[in-house]
């Protein structure tokens, strides 16, 4: 069986760090707040070259949380790809904005800037940069767009931990970044963990307040927030990750060089593309097949596991039935039968697995359609 993620071999090759961490934070019984977030928070601002970083639930509760405290118009409208997770457009309705989905590029799957721009009208007031599969959007554009038409940029890194555009770290390049520690992201917790970036103290203050019932102090509540905390436990557990993710990153690196460079034979297969002014992260490896089911199929009777990301694009979901952009034409809109994610990840072998990934698919040139 090749797993297409192995958290617990990952925990093996950890597990003296990690158990002493868990040890040192039930011992001071350290589980909300206390020095364990603080010192994650100061590692992980560091790391992803941001002034502040607050931790939160979940990667959706820090999408929200930077939505609201941005203080958008109400009713704006926020521009999001429509082929990423749903919690990257949830979070804009839940808070009473209205989402405007725009494609994503048919290279590296990044938010395409030409059909972006013809969906800027004058009530778009933020928009969504999901650095997908790990891989950065192209931010300049973005950023020269939010400064001729007045929009905030948020964005989702939940893909891409330690990702980089043109040498710099994902997260604070726009107004706020948002990362999910889910377990199976880059950097993952024991459960579900999340954080917020960003070079502004007046956001950093606001996020912080949001999370925390709307207050700094105890019981001394400025407004109307919410409970969403990172546990003691998972920031814990999360700053001893953070010393290996580097080399993880490496490892993903490796193995995707190793993909590109011998499935590029393939005509059949479109791989992706890792443009030359980014450090791309690989949280996944997805190509793109016409007869997608059928690679999968025959992958799992050689026990590889695989994942389909996504197999029903945002606007083409019954969440968003009478949305009015399901019947859109686009790539985003026609591309999700055809989308295959390839196992990735430091518990691969090139020599072992990846081989046998390869073989399985080279072996298959009877899968035309």
């Amino acid at each position: 069986m090749i797993k297409f993620l192995d958290l617990h071999s990952q925990y093996l090759s950890i597990k003296e760090e990690i158990d002493q961490a868990i040890s040192n934070v039930i011992s001071e019984s350290a589980f909300i707040g206390g020095k364990y977030v603080s010192q994650f928070e100061e590692n992980f601002a560091d790391y992803q070259q941001a002034k502040y970083c607050v931790g939160v639930g979940n990667g959706t509760d820090a999408l929200e949380i930077a939505i609201e405290a941005l203080n958008l118009p109400k009713c704006g409208e926020i521009i999001v790809p429509a082929n990423s997770f749903i919690a990257s457009a949830e979070t804009v309705s839940r808070l009473g904005h209205k989402i405007v989905f725009c494609d994503a590029r048919s290279d590296d799957y990044t938010i395409n800037i030409a059909d972006l721009k013809k969906r800027i009208t004058s009530n778009t007031v933020a928009i969504i940069a999901v650095h997908l599969y790990g891989h950065p959007c192209d931010m300049d554009p973005l950023l020269e767009l939010a400064q001729e038409y007045n929009l905030k940029i948020i964005e989702d890194c939940a893909q891409a931990h330690g990702a980089e555009y043109k040498g710099q770290k994902v997260g604070a390049i726009g107004d706020l970044g948002c990362f999910s520690f889910y377990p199976g992201k880059n950097l993952g917790a024991f459960g579900d963990g999340g954080a917020i970036v960003t070079n502004s103290e007046d956001l950093a203050v606001r996020c912080r307040m949001i999370a925390n019932h709307g207050r700094i102090a105890k019981y001394d509540h400025k407004f109307e927030g919410r409970n969403s905390r990172l546990d003691g436990l998972q920031a814990a557990i999360l700053t001893v990750k953070l010393r290996h993710l580097d080399k993880w990153t490496d490892n993903r690196i490796m193995i995707a060089n190793e993909y590109l460079e011998r499935l590029k034979f393939i005509p059949e297969i479109t791989l992706p593309v890792r443009q030359d002014w980014v450090k791309q992260v690989y949280h996944l490896f997805v190509i793109r097949h016409s007869n997608r089911d059928k690679i999968q199929a025959v992958l799992k009777d050689s026990g590889i596991q695989t994942g389909i990301h996504y197999p029903i694009a945002l606007p083409k979901l019954e969440a968003y039935k009478g949305h009015g952009q399901e019947n859109e034409r686009g790539f985003s809109w026609e591309c999700d039968n055809s989308l295959l994610s390839l196992p990735i990840g430091e518990h691969l072998s090139i020599q072992d697995d990846v081989n046998t990934v390869v073989n399985s698919i080279t072996g298959g040139q009877n899968y035309k359609c």
